[in-house]
């Protein structure tokens, strides 16, 4: 069995840098809904 852990928030942020240099060294939060209740997964 194998796994992978994909990070997407880290890369939404890393293409937000290339177009907003302003970004570069400062801390970013992204925040995400991901509720999925009620839902089969």
């Amino acid at each position: 069995m194998s796994f992978a852990l994909v990070d997407g928030n880290n890369f939404y942020v890393s293409c937000e840098r290339v177009f907003d240099p302003k970004l570069e060294g400062r801390p970013v939060v992204v925040l995400s809904n991901n509720d999925l209740k009620g839902q089969d997964c």
